[in-house]
């Protein structure tokens, strides 16, 4: 699935959480899997959201899409849309990387229909249990993104054990193609673009190498992570791996612009061993010169505000501020046998 930022693009509300649950508890919501075509619905209700909890829409159809079609995704099973009469006013997915006792889910409630959102989360949880114990788990540990001031009433979580375990920043920066040029790399260090086939392998080894350990990390392997990343769908003159002439290939960057907010820096990775060598920087500086001279007026990322590796840091350092929050909340659901 995707990354924080594209996964949960939820910034600081411009709506406060909900101080009730104004609903009528008695509304006989509707709920149904979601299919393929239902796409435009579910883009126009997220964005919906994102009008409430950031202030303009910043959806796109195709990453609506991109989630309906996750290989890892049993829509029948794994989907959920709650209706009020015609409209589609929550909805919930749920995946599993793990093959194991993590799973992930999303989910949306429009305010005022705190009843559709409590069937959604329900359904969720259920079929978090189901899965986990079909992968031979004794429980379901689940995480759910929200922002920190979601249209979902948070005591519908707090009620049922959830918390929150972990906060992500989504950064941003402008851009200005006079000031933002390519950088020559110091000697003995070299970036280039990911075009030939084989460097795809290439990030995804570095990738895996790099994020081992990191708060949330599944192992996939390639085959998955070439569908996580959107492989088909990216432009990959936008992913970039460093060389250095003592390691060798020891980081990356993967940048996307298919998305109307803004240009994108979905991942920057670099080994353990070169880190503190600048390398994240320059590779930063090569997306910032690319995304502007392509038009683009903004550039944004994600990152975990516990991040062990400096990575807070090197942001802040290249101009990057904080645009919104997105919580991890957590809850960890006993599997019955």
């Amino acid at each position: 699935m995707r990354s924080i930022g594209d996964r949960r693009q939820r910034g600081e509300a411009r709506c406060q959480t909900p101080r009730a649950r104004p609903d009528r508890q008695d509304t006989p919501y509707a709920l149904r899997p979601a299919a393929l075509d239902d796409s435009p619905a579910v883009t126009e209700l997220l964005n919906a959201v994102d009008v409430l909890e950031i202030g303009r829409p910043e959806t796109d159809l195709h990453t609506v899409e991109a989630d309906l079609k996750h290989p890892e995704v049993d829509l029948a099973r794994d989907s959920w849309l709650a209706f009020d009469g015609e409209r589609l006013v929550a909805y919930g997915l749920l995946w599993d990387e793990s093959g194991g006792e993590r799973i992930d889910v999303d989910h949306y409630v429009l305010p005022g229909h705190q009843r559709a959102g409590e069937l959604v989360l329900d359904a969720l949880q259920a079929r978090a249990r189901e899965r986990a114990r079909e992968n031979g788990a004794g429980r379901a540990v689940v995480h759910l993104h929200l922002n920190v001031r979601p249209t979902l009433d948070v005591r519908l979580l707090q009620e049922r054990g959830w918390g929150v375990v972990r906060r992500y920043h989504v950064l941003r920066r402008p851009l200005d193609p006079a000031g933002d040029r390519p950088v020559p790399p110091p000697t003995g260090v070299r970036v280039r673009a990911c075009t030939a086939p084989a460097d795809r392998a290439r990030v995804h080894a570095l990738y895996q190498a790099a994020f081992a350990g990191h708060f949330d990390f599944q192992p996939r392997g390639l085959s998955s992570w070439l569908h996580d990343v959107d492989a088909d769908g990216l432009d990959w003159s936008l992913v970039w791996i460093v060389t250095t002439d003592d390691l060798g290939d020891a980081g990356f960057l993967i940048a996307r612009d298919d998305r109307a907010a803004m240009g994108w820096i979905r991942s920057v990775g670099v080994l353990r061993e070169a880190r503190g060598r600048g390398l994240g920087g320059l590779l930063l500086r090569q997306a910032f010169a690319a995304f502007a001279a392509r038009g683009r007026d903004t550039v944004g990322l994600g990152v975990d505000t516990a991040n062990t590796t400096g990575a807070p840091a090197l942001y802040a350092r290249h101009g990057m501020t904080v645009h919104y929050a997105v919580d991890t909340w957590e809850v960890a659901l006993p599997c019955r046998p």
